[in-house]
């Protein structure tokens, strides 16, 4: 099984609110916040924007995350260095790690076991 595609966008930021509102005045709608300055945008059927606020000391990587259908049946291809296996979250996903042949750590994500994917909307009204 192959990937299918960008599920998420995630990044970081030293301020939730203004990096929220920054997408918002793009056109995102925000779908949730938690109770620790993050939470999760989308724009239509695309990828999600789930942005967290770290420290200011700490830099703000952006990291793409592809999409897998089932953890259990995926197969890394040839040239495909797995870094970390699919693992459960604490988010309700099962997450893994894999290196590009240029040193690029990209996150791959499956929903939990017993659960599919969601499907996605056409359109967000």
């Amino acid at each position: 099984m192959t990937t299918q595609g960008i599920e998420a966008v995630f990044m970081e930021t030293h301020n939730w609110g203004k990096a929220a509102k920054f997408f918002q005045s793009l056109g995102y709608e925000l779908e949730f916040e938690t109770d620790h300055n993050s939470g999760q945008l989308r724009n239509g059927s695309g990828p999600t924007i789930f942005i967290a606020e770290v420290p200011a000391d700490r830099e703000t990587p952006l990291q793409l995350v592809l999409k897998v259908a089932d953890a259990d049946a995926f197969e890394a291809g040839d040239g495909v260095e797995v870094v970390t296996p699919f693992e459960d979250t604490h988010f309700g996903t099962r997450l893994a790690t894999v290196r590009d042949p240029d040193g690029r750590l990209w996150s791959l994500q499956a929903p939990a076991r017993g659960q599919s994917a969601p499907e996605r909307p056409d359109h967000v009204q």
